[in-house]
């Protein structure tokens, strides 16, 4: 176990947010919730799964919506705690420790706040190691666990819990539902036990986060070899580096949907098209597939190297685009129906970025 203070939350937030791929939620209101529940409940237990009983009941905790939602309803933090005691209620069992269901965003951090509010461990593991648009988009599914049942919650005390056949179902449920609710809403779901977090969760995520967000803090310190650790931690690479030329961005649907198009510095006639759901999915240079799902696609500011949220893009934005392989637990029979480029309505083959630790 480690004590999670709040001179923790900058390089975990960092790495949240690039880890995000650009969806996941603006990750500064979330660092305010989590550092407010430091100072008035003490540091957070972190913990591994190996150090709970395998029968401790689990339960992940998200905020659902649509980052351009998000940025103009903000979270009022107590959803988030009625969405786990509603959870609890529906299933008649306690609560014994928080997970984060994703590493991206305000998702890394909100688990973290709900955790030290109601005094439980947060186990340093989670189910997509960066953010996915769709609930069923987790190594959860992909080890057939069920994300039911689950509750969603919003700010003004509205609460309601699904149970249904099938993880893809519930994505459409409670993203109805969020939309009924403001589509900025707190959502309890997948209640596991320790055991079955040990089989399908990627550990130790949390730890990797605050890393890359170490590396990419000394990339913006100009820190000689940064570039050199960032991309041997990370496996990944620098795919494309540019400025935006067109943004066409939209809510519909439950998502925040759109399409960014960069041109080259070296050579104008070089573009680059990247496709939104949430998250930056696919980019495509020139007609040719780069990077697809479950692959990361990060973007940071050229001369700063601030990791972008697609709420943010701007015409005009200098960016250096990364590539960073998915996690290693996501390179199971199944992936690709899960989280590959189909899943989304994409009629392109994988590119494989090759494996991350």
């Amino acid at each position: 176990m480690r004590l999670l203070t709040t001179d923790d939350l900058e390089d975990l937030t960092l790495g949240a947010t690039l880890l995000g791929t650009g969806g996941g939620g603006d990750p500064f209101i979330a660092k305010l919730l989590a550092q407010q529940a430091i100072e008035d409940y003490g540091p957070i237990r972190i913990v591994d799964p190996a150090e709970l009983d395998d029968a401790a009941q689990v339960v992940t905790i998200a905020v659902i919506g649509a980052p351009t939602v998000i940025i103009e309803k903000i979270p009022s933090g107590s959803e988030f705690v009625a969405a786990v005691k509603a959870l609890a209620s529906y299933i008649g069992r306690d609560i014994d420790a928080i997970m984060p269901v994703e590493v991206g965003g305000m998702n890394t951090l909100i688990p973290l706040a709900v955790a030290a509010e109601l005094g439980l461990p947060c186990i340093d593991a989670d189910g997509m190691r960066r953010a996915f648009p769709q609930v069923e988009m987790t190594t959860f599914t992909l080890a057939g666990l069920s994300a039911s049942p689950m509750s969603l919650a919003d700010e003004k005390g509205n609460r309601v819990a699904f149970e249904t056949t099938s993880n893809q179902v519930g994505e459409r449920l409670v993203r109805g539902s969020a939309m009924m609710l403001g589509l900025a809403n707190a959502l309890a779901a997948y209640p596991m036990t320790v055991a079955q977090v040990k089989e399908a969760a990627i550990v130790g995520s949390m730890r990797f986060c605050s890393e890359v967000g170490g590396h990419l803090r000394a990339i913006q310190r100009n820190e000689p070899g940064a570039w050199h650790d960032f991309f041997s931690l990370t496996d990944g690479s620098i795919v494309f580096q540019g400025k935006i030329i067109d943004v066409d961005r939209r809510t519909t649907t439950g998502f925040a949907r759109g399409t960014v198009v960069l041109e080259a510095f070296d050579d104008p006639s070089r573009t680059m098209r990247i496709e939104i759901q949430n998250e930056l999915l696919l980019a495509i240079e020139d007609g040719r597939t780069v990077v697809t799902p479950p692959d990361l696609i990060c973007m940071l500011d050229h001369e700063t190297a601030e990791p972008i949220t697609t709420e943010t893009l701007a015409y005009g934005q200098r960016v250096t685009v990364l590539g960073l392989p998915c996690a290693p637990e996501w390179r199971r029979p199944g992936m690709l129906d899960v989280v590959g480029p189909r899943a989304f309505g994409y009629d392109v083959d994988y590119v494989n970025l090759g494996g991350a630790r």
